[in-house]
């Protein structure tokens, strides 16, 4: 079929029989003539022609060839054996001559096409049934025509209700005519239109239901963003919808349109001019950005800026609370900034260099008493632009959530992912007109990571975290684009770019990502075979249940320590060069950054391995580094990160995953080694941006370290090849989903394979 198409568009219906249905003009009784054909391929110039299936009986009976005429008609009775009523017509043999039809008979044709095609017949009907869906009265709702008196999530939209055909009005008279008539094909206005009158009279009661609930007050903005989004269905514990597919459609009036456009398609904005309180240059897209922003925070709703990690989502928020300074009156309360710990340095610089009007208060204790932390829910804030907090700080003192504020910006917002959170609950107490949440992976784990952001931007949009887990369940089972629902009803919410795209960065350097396998020591084998046997003997003790899943999450935890070092896990301190394949990896590609002058980022999971990494990398180098981890006072973090990018005597960092993953801007490294795996790249790639960021202007070489035959080499391996299990790792969190193994699974991956991890493969 496929060469014959290529060939000609009409000989891959040569030898197929074809059913016809037409209109048959001036029979009001029987207004549709029914014709089954078979094609074949006819004259010089091959064109196809369709003649009556009755002629190919005929033909086959003057040839004496059954064989062929039952080839041709096997289509038919395979349709026929799952459509009683073709069946009916193929045993009286009226399926032969022509059909004169009946409305109802032309509808039960149309409604049965699916199966004809499905058994290999070729169906021909009027153009007007060929479109998306048939022709139909619909009932259509037009949601927000004015502006509401007031904006946000608490707004409340006008709505209209009214039958239509296409994009014109039916009038109260054919209405009732409609409803009147019998169910099937009815002609309207000189077309043909499907209608089901159970249906039409079903939404026309539903939304009758609904104007009178409301009744002045209108219909509140989440269940209009549900609506057109075609998830109304959210925040619904019974799954229900008012939706009928192809019955009903949902449709933005001029103001809501307008808005939804603004935030959907940010380049047609018109941005704020930031003049000279700017100091700096923005990158179109970053414009475009802070004009998305402030577009959004007008009208008081909660937006994620979720650029990709690297591409100035702090200098785009700067941009924003400088428009916000220009029209703040003293009445007006400061903006509150909540980042971790380690980035509040980084804000401060950043606001010095590119937005020094602006007037930051940073409510720390490192550098603020506690007293006045305590008093800052009454303190006089009428001259502070912003006021710049940690997570853990905004969880421990009730005075900053116990006031009001402008806005409220969440920095590395999968901070709030885990909605159990101490830090996640404090965050989503505060009080603010509108809310602005950064990350680069709005994803992290799992789509619960993107429920509990939103819940802190726009509160009940994505109903509660029980329903909103059962509405991804029912989309999950849907065949096409599953997710797409979903999808509509965040985007206005959610900016993302990213550095891949061209069109956004054209002058970012490449990124090249490689595996620097390593081998086991013998002490590191003997080791790791001794964990795997007690690992299998305490195993056949143990039942499912929190005690195995802790117990498995401590072994492995001890199967990286052991790759990284016999030291690490024994706490002996020795670190020896020989008792680490790893530690002898990091030798030769530190020594190559070190003969090309240039500088690396070391990254670990294990806060207790970077002060031995940092002396080992000091006597590789012959000069010391610098390292950072969750110990590191948050009042000296940001001086480290200036030394690093600034000193040209300091060779490489070493730092903490948690610590040192995010926010951080270290370009002046162009290589990056993670010398022990997070098991979820998105977590690794935060990490490896910290180099691969706008201002880095050299290709970046990212290593990342692996231990043959061990856990380490299987975990990778599976991630690459994105199997079913690495599909769980991305979603379902890593050594957490390892647990669930049974005990055979888990042995299989943690095995050691002494001849791949001791010796050259």
């Amino acid at each position: 079929a496929e060469w014959l198409r290529a060939r000609h568009p009409s000989w891959h219906l040569v030898g197929k029989v074809c059913l016809h249905l037409a209109e048959n003009r001036g029979d009001d009784e029987h207004p549709f003539a029914f014709l089954a054909t078979y094609a074949v391929r006819a004259g010089a110039g091959g064109k196809v022609q369709h003649r009556p299936l009755a002629r190919a009986v005929e033909e086959s009976s003057a040839r004496g060839d059954r064989r062929a005429l039952l080839h041709l008609l096997v289509p038919l009775q395979r349709a026929a054996e799952s459509s009683a009523w073709l069946a009916d017509l193929v045993e009286s043999g009226a399926v032969y001559q022509p059909l004169a039809w009946t409305p109802a008979e032309a509808h039960r044709f149309l409604r049965e096409i699916p199966a004809f095609e499905a058994a290999g017949l070729v169906v021909r009907v009027p153009d007007w049934w060929r479109a998306r869906h048939p022709p139909r009265p619909e009932v259509t709702v037009r949601v927000g025509e004015k502006r509401p008196g007031l904006l946000g999530m608490d707004a409340l939209l006008d709505f209209s209700v009214d039958v239509t055909l296409g994009d014109e009005k039916v009038s109260p008279a054919e209405l009732r005519a409609l409803l009147a008539s019998a169910d099937g094909l009815v002609r309207v206005r000189g077309q043909w239109v499907e209608l089901d009158r159970e249906r039409l009279r079903e939404l026309l009661d539903h939304w009758e239901r609904v104007r009178r609930d409301a009744g002045t007050n209108g219909l509140s903005f989440l269940d209009g963003m549900r609506l057109l989004a075609g998830a109304s269905e959210v925040g619904r514990d019974d799954g229900a919808t008012a939706g009928c597919g192809g019955w009903s459609r949902v449709e933005a009036g001029a103001w809501l349109a307008q808005t939804l456009a603004g935030l959907r398609g940010p380049e047609k904005l018109e941005g704020g001019d930031l003049g000279r309180d700017f100091r700096g240059t923005l990158r179109p897209y970053q414009k475009t950005g802070v004009s998305w922003l402030w577009f959004a925070s007008s009208l008081r709703l909660g937006v994620c800026l979720a650029d990709d990690m690297g591409l100035g989502k702090t200098i785009q928020v700067l941009g924003l609370l400088l428009l916000h300074k220009r029209r703040r009156t003293r009445s007006d309360p400061p903006h509150l900034l909540i980042v971790p710990a380690s980035l509040l340095a980084n804000w401060q610089s950043e606001i010095e260099r590119f937005a020094p009007s602006l007037t930051a208060l940073v409510a720390h204790p490192s550098a603020m008493p506690a007293r006045e932390l305590a008093e800052m829910g009454s303190a006089d804030l009428g001259g502070v632009d912003l006021v710049i907090t940690t997570y853990g700080t905004l969880a421990r003192i009730d005075a900053l959530r116990t006031r009001d504020w402008s806005l409220a910006i969440v920095d590395e917002a999968q901070a709030i992912k885990n909605p159990g959170a101490r830090q996640t609950r404090a965050v989503k107490a505060l009080r603010a007109r509108a809310r602005v949440a950064l990350t680069g992976t709005p994803v992290e784990n799992r789509l619960g990571d993107l429920w509990s952001i939103f819940d802190f931007l726009n509160p009940g949009l994505l109903g509660s975290a029980t329903q909103f887990a059962a509405f991804v369940k029912r989309l999950a089972d849907r065949p096409e684009e599953p997710y797409a629902p979903l999808r509509r009803l965040i985007q206005p919410y959610l900016l993302r770019r990213l550095k891949t795209d061209r069109s956004i960065v054209a002058d970012l350097p490449d990124k090249t990502e490689v595996k620097a396998f390593c081998l086991l020591s013998r002490p590191q084998a003997a080791l790791y075979q001794k964990a795997v046997h007690e690992l299998e003997g305490v195993l056949a003790g143990l039942s499912q249940g929190i005690e195995r899943r802790g117990l498995v999450l401590a072994y492995l935890m001890r199967f990286k320590q052991i790759c990284n070092h016999p030291s690490q896990w024994l706490g002996d301190g020795a670190w020896d060069e020989a008792g680490s394949g790893k530690l002898a990896r990091l030798r030769e590609i530190a020594e190559a950054v070190a003969a090309k002058q240039e500088k690396v980022l070391v990254f670990t999971q294990f806060r207790e391995a970077t002060e031995p990494l940092a002396a080992f990398l000091a006597e590789v180098f012959g000069r010391p580094g610098l390292v950072l981890h969750g110990q590191t006072p948050v009042k000296e973090r940001g001086g480290l990160v200036r030394r690093f990018q600034e000193d040209p005597a300091v060779p490489f960092f070493v730092l903490s995953v948690k610590a040192g993953g995010t926010g951080l801007n270290l370009t002046a490294a162009a290589h990056v080694v993670h010398f022990d795996r997070w098991w979820n790249p998105a977590v690794e790639n935060q990490a490896t941006d910290r180099a691969y960021r706008i201002g880095q202007h050299r290709n970046v070489l990212v290593h990342k370290l692996v231990c043959r035959g061990t856990v380490e080499e299987r975990i990778d391996r599976l991630i690459e090849a994105k199997q079913s299990l690495a599909r769980g790792l991305l979603e379902g969190g890593g050594e957490a989903l390892l647990t669930e193994l049974s005990d055979e699974e888990l042995m299989a991956m943690v095995a050691l394979d002494v001849d791949r991890a001791t010796a050259e493969a």
